[in-house]
């Protein structure tokens, strides 16, 4: 695995750097030599935050925490790549048996045998669209009580959605073709 490391708004130290390629190494198993590993670090008032994000073909793995001690935050990640790494097994052993042959998952339990939950599609909703603008939306988004809302975008004339960030903004997704 290739390793891109940023610090934002730290400076990050070879003992951070070490520590959690270390950590991630484990995965190494799983992935190819040309996997990249791209990790961002950074301090927001008194947390430590890491974000990391590995693209394998189709599919992205991505895990971000925050905590008061920067150590602890490598742990929750690696954690969660991990359950995430248990659910994508489910899923290619289910569904596309080409698709498992990039990975090498022999050694992980898949979520299914971990906790017996499989997630299923239990409600379908139907709605009209009308086009609006990006501003209707996030105010219409508000006014449902909602964390995204899917819209007809008027000035594209492409669906678009608009969700609420954990920092209080507002993200925008386009399609691209």
């Amino acid at each position: 695995m290739r390793f891109t490391i940023y610090g934002k708004n730290m400076h990050v130290s070879e003992g951070l750097k070490e520590t959690l390629k270390k950590k991630l190494g484990k995965f190494e198993r799983y992935f190819s030599q040309e996997t990249e590993v791209y990790a961002t670090f950074s301090k927001e008032k008194n947390y430590q935050m890491l974000e990391v994000t590995i693209p394998v073909g189709k599919t992205i793995l991505r895990a971000e925490e925050r905590s008061e001690d920067m150590v602890t935050s490598i742990e929750n990640v690696i954690n969660k790549l991990e359950g995430q790494l248990r659910k994508h097994k489910t899923k290619l052993q289910k569904r596309n048996q080409d698709e498992a042959n990039k990975f090498n998952l022999e050694g992980i339990e898949s979520s299914a045998e971990a906790d017996g939950f499989q997630p299923k599609v239990v409600r379908t909703k139907k709605f009209a669209v009308k086009p609006m603008n990006v501003d209707e939306a996030t105010l219409q988004m508000e006014l449902l009580g909602h964390n995204f809302f899917v819209f007809l975008n008027g000035d594209t004339d492409d669906v678009n959605v608009v969700y609420m960030r954990k920092d209080g903004n507002y993200g925008l997704i386009e399609p691209t073709f």
